[in-house]
């Protein structure tokens, strides 16, 4: 079985570098780029070919949405999972209609992360279960 791939976007070094120790404990994973801002994350991407992104929303030169956006163009089979400390309606509205298969609140921690993770390395959709029962519509 191969090894799923990884590719971290977060304009904070110290939140990629986290990310990345928590992400290398679970057997078979493992995280083949990092990105500080959306166009580096296309571009990454499109050279790596991860099977799963986590992606943070806010950050300079282009939005994680835009980024989730051109990723979908270019390499549909990459899932993308948004990592974020928005919890609107709204934002997860548009994270899900820009291509995103999954909703995760950085104030949730680790354990929601890896089974986020988990889940759209199969698949399927996940949302945080915070995000969820505060907004059914949205999902």
């Amino acid at each position: 079985m191969k090894n799923l791939r990884i590719v971290i976007v977060d304009d904070h070094e110290v939140v990629r570098w986290g990310l990345h120790t928590l992400l290398s404990t679970q057997t078979g994973w493992e995280v083949v780029g990092e990105a500080a801002n959306g166009p580096e994350a296309v571009r990454r991407v499109n050279e790596l070919k991860p099977d799963v992104v986590i992606m943070d929303i806010s950050m300079p030169v282009m939005s994680g949405l835009e980024a989730t956006r051109l990723i979908m163009e270019t390499a549909p089979q990459t899932e993308v999972l948004i990592f974020t400390m928005h919890d609107s309606e709204q934002m997860v509205q548009t994270a899900l209609e820009a291509g995103a298969r999954g909703y995760a609140l950085k104030s949730d921690g680790g354990n929601n992360l890896i089974s986020a993770v988990k889940a759209l390395s199969q698949h399927e959709i996940f949302v945080t279960p915070q995000v969820s029962k505060r907004f059914p519509r949205a999902v």
